[in-house]
């Protein structure tokens, strides 16, 4: 066991504060990260404040991690000291399931074991990446290319994989049209990523107040959503429309910006329960889904993939004491497009 430096919540609301945590000895299969850089995502707020059910406290958020590996397991492979690499939101499953041996271990029928805000097989708290170091099982930990800095890679881990998994999954690419809803951290490297795919990608946004940035990000489009003739103008328009945002929509007025046998998916996660009038669907023949970041191996084509397309985050660095400033202007919608806490700070 060693203790470490980190930043919690000490209850549900609470600001976050300077504290330490323990972490287990290092494993043979494990790899002990000094932590560089912890990406702040909006799920952590929602966790914090228990938007999505009871938290463990006191919590230390953050999976959007990246380091280096300055221990390995004596039975460690895929990793030596010195590494880049990096951790998402999950640092195990049960490995045996159906979900699991298809590499979609996010999905893992007996309950991915969360970065944080979880109990590990062992029946200890896990703790997240708002800290100095962090263990991880190798088969846990992803490894971030050379060409792409720790800090815009960061994000990735979460903010990436989130949005890479469901283009993929939706074959987008050349000939497809793509809508992003919300550009904010998780819409602008949809934005990016779609683009890289070969897509003809708008970004529909309550306002038009970034569509500067959009354009400058790779959309070709931008259409504020507080407009109706948007809705009007792009009727049947687009194959996939994925939604990023937290805030509930009127989910059966996007339906009909949807071509035939086009899919809706939304990766935000609102608090509140959503109406959808499912008449909808039926013209059209119509897909409403969800999807949820991606599993391992996908983690790693999408760090692959944004490094040979020299894909990074948009970020905002900042200070451990600046953590809950951060906070409340991710609630504001004040952040081009993520917080990264540079971790030498905590």
């Amino acid at each position: 066991m060693s203790t470490v430096a980190a930043y919690a919540a000490p209850a549900p609301k609470a600001p976050l504060e300077r504290t330490t945590v323990e972490r287990r000895a290092v494993g043979a299969h494990d790899v002990l990260i000094d932590i560089k850089y912890a990406g702040v995502c909006h799920s952590d707020i929602h966790q914090v404040n228990e938007g999505w059910g009871r938290g463990i406290f006191p919590m230390v958020p953050g999976h959007e991690i990246a380091g280096v590996v300055v221990e390995a397991g004596s039975e460690v492979t895929r990793f030596t000291v010195g590494d880049h690499v990096g951790v998402g939101c999950m640092v195990d499953s049960c490995r045996e399931c159906d979900y699991c041996l298809r590499g979609l271990e996010q999905y893992c029928a007996n309950g991915s074991t969360m970065t944080y805000n979880g109990i590990d097989r062992n029946g200890e708290v896990t703790y997240g990446g708002y800290s100095k170091q962090i263990v991880v099982d190798e088969n846990y930990v992803v490894r971030i290319p050379d060409s792409l800095p720790l800090d815009v890679a960061a994000p990735l881990l979460c903010a990436g994989i989130t949005l890479y998994s469901p283009l993929k999954h939706w074959n987008v690419g050349p000939g497809k049209k793509v809508a992003i809803v919300g550009l904010g951290g998780l819409g602008h490297m949809g934005v990016k990523i779609a683009r890289a795919l070969g897509a003809e990608v708008t970004v529909l946004s309550q306002s038009l107040r970034k569509k500067d940035d959009g354009l400058k990000l790779g959309a070709h489009d931008y259409r504020a959503t507080d407009d109706p003739a948007t809705f009007s103008e792009l009727a049947g328009k687009f194959d996939v429309i994925v939604s990023t945002v937290s805030a509930p929509l009127d989910f059966s007025a996007y339906l009909g910006l949807l071509k035939t046998e086009g899919a809706l998916v939304n990766v935000g996660a609102p608090e509140e329960p959503v109406a959808v009038n499912l008449f909808g669907l039926l013209v059209g023949r119509k897909t409403i889904a969800g999807s949820m970041i991606g599993g391992i191996a996908e983690t790693q084509e999408m760090l692959d993939f944004c490094a040979e397309h020299g894909l990074g985050a948009e970020i905002e660095l900042i200070g451990a004491d600046q953590i809950n400033v951060a906070y409340d202007r991710v609630q504001s919608s004040d952040v081009r497009y993520r917080f990264v806490i540079d971790t030498a700070t905590i």
